[in-house]
Formats: C-alpha cells, sequence, structure tokens
C-alpha cells in the first residue's frame, strides 16, 4: 500500500509541490505551480517546475535542497509547467559553479522563442532531447516517454517504477484513442485541468477521466494539475464520486502532498 503523507523525509517519494494548471488557477496562484519532485534511492528529480517551484522547495516540510537535484524534467514548454526552470537550473547547479545534472526536454523548448536560456544551458552536465516512446536514466531513476500527446506543444507523458509500482504521470493532452496501453501502471497521476471538455482545448476533462478509468481499470488514480472549472467543481469531491461509481481508489491531489514508498 502506498502512503499518502505531506512529510516526506528519508524515504522515496514523490510530492505535489503545486497543483494548479493552466493559466488562471496559475497566475492568481490559487495553488501552487512548483511541479513534481520525485526522490528515488538517492535521485533526486523534479518534473516541471511552474512558476514559483524555488519558493515550494524553500518553504516545503521537510525543505527540499535544489542543490541535490540529478535531473530536471520539463514534459513542454507551457509556462505553468516550465516557469522556473532557469532558477531550478541555477539552483541544481548552484549558480553555475558545480556542473551537474541532466536537463531533459522537447526539442522546441530549446528552438525559437525558447524557455531555457542560451546563457544557463552548459551550467548542467547536459541536456538531453526528449523524443517519443524513448527510455532514460539518471542515476537510479529510468523513466519512459509516451507517444507524443495532442497539445499545442511538444508533450510528452512519462512513466517509471518506483519499487514494485510502476507509476505514470499523464500530462496535458487532449483525450485520443492510443493513450490507454502506454498508461496501464499500478497509479496514474492524470492532469484534469477542466470539469467539463471545450472545444479546441487539448486538455482532460472529468468525462475523459472517466472515459480512461473505463478502458484502463488502474489500481489506484490521483487527479492533479486543476484549471478553474475544476478547483469550482472540488476536486476532493468529484475523486470521491469517482471512487464510488468506479470501485478504484482515486484522490484528488493537493499541495505539498506526498505519496511514500518504502
Amino acid at each position: 500500500m502506498v502512503k499518502v503523507d505531506n512529510k516526506a523525509s528519508g524515504e522515496d517519494f514523490i510530492k505535489f509541490l503545486g497543483t494548479s494548471g493552466a493559466r488562471f488557477v496559475m497566475i492568481r496562484q490559487l495553488r501552487a505551480s512548483g511541479g513534481v519532485w520525485i526522490s528515488l534511492k538517492g535521485t533526486n528529480v523534479l518534473v516541471d517546475p511552474g512558476p514559483g517551484s524555488i519558493v515550494r522547495c524553500a518553504t516545503s516540510r521537510p525543505k527540499l535542497d535544489p542543490s541535490r537535484l540529478d535531473a530536471i524534467i520539463l514534459t513542454h514548454r507551457h509556462l505553468d509547467h516550465s516557469g522556473d526552470i532557469n532558477v531550478m537550473i541555477e539552483a541544481m547547479t548552484e549558480g553555475g559553479f558545480k556542473k551537474r545534472g541532466i536537463v531533459f526536454c522537447p526539442q522546441d523548448a530549446l528552438e525559437d522563442d525558447p524557455v531555457i536560456l542560451k546563457y544557463i544551458r552548459g551550467f548542467s552536465e547536459k541536456i538531453e532531447i526528449l523524443k517519443a516512446e524513448q527510455e532514460y536514466q539518471v542515476g537510479n531513476f529510468k523513466f519512459r516517454t509516451s507517444l507524443k500527446h495532442r497539445h499545442p506543444v511538444e508533450t510528452y507523458g512519462l512513466r517509471f517504477q518506483m519499487h514494485q509500482k510502476s507509476v505514470s504521470i499523464l500530462t496535458d493532452t487532449a483525450y485520443f484513442s492510443g493513450l490507454e496501453q502506454f498508461y496501464r501502471t499500478d497509479i496514474v497521476i492524470i492532469y484534469v485541468v477542466l470539469f467539463e471538455a471545450r472545444p479546441g482545448i487539448e486538455h482532460f476533462s472529468l468525462e475523459d477521466v472517466k472515459k480512461f478509468i473505463q478502458k484502463v481499470k488502474p489500481k489506484k488514480v490521483i487527479i492533479s494539475h486543476f484549471g478553474m472549472s475544476m478547483l469550482k467543481a472540488r476536486p476532493d469531491i468529484q475523486a470521491e464520486r469517482l471512487s464510488q461509481l468506479f470501485k478504484v481508489e482515486i484522490k484528488a491531489a493537493y499541495d505539498g502532498m506526498a505519496l511514500k514508498f518504502p
């Protein structure tokens, strides 16, 4: 059984430094947007350091030290995922004075109008370009990218192992046939921006979550990355309703929540 806790210390864990999704929740900081910190067997990885990530590390209880990061993974270039990417690279490398760590990102994060500044790109040991359905490793942490998501920019989800549990992060995308196979994991973290689908908006809605659960039948689901309509609908209440409907453990993430893996 995976425990849910605020105090991920001395154990392997996944910690939510923020659970906001899309523009307005991020701008108003109704939920924090610091990303997801993963610690596995001494390897520390930060996924999607959005605005305020450095602050969330400092205010975390216990504090999280960015200079102990071994890698930063950027699933895509949108600001709610990448706003603090440069400061977190600086923090990981102690201002660029210690060349260390790997930055994983899609190619378009470095091209025209890049989100990773040119002067900072030499601070880490290397920048590794993410491609569809490939495996990557840093220290004791291995992960695999999904097929390319349907989103306005190049976007990939992640799948990895935490002890005996397979875990996936289903980041921003429109729902489409073919997603299901990659995300057949013990624990699925689903980014749910919309309460109801909106034409032309390539994000999961709550109805998409229902379709996904019906097809995949995961053991545990954590919903996160909430937009304004999801916040108004109370993610905790929606998660409880889905749990009762599908007889599956479904939780709504909150800022600072941690999953511990003994």
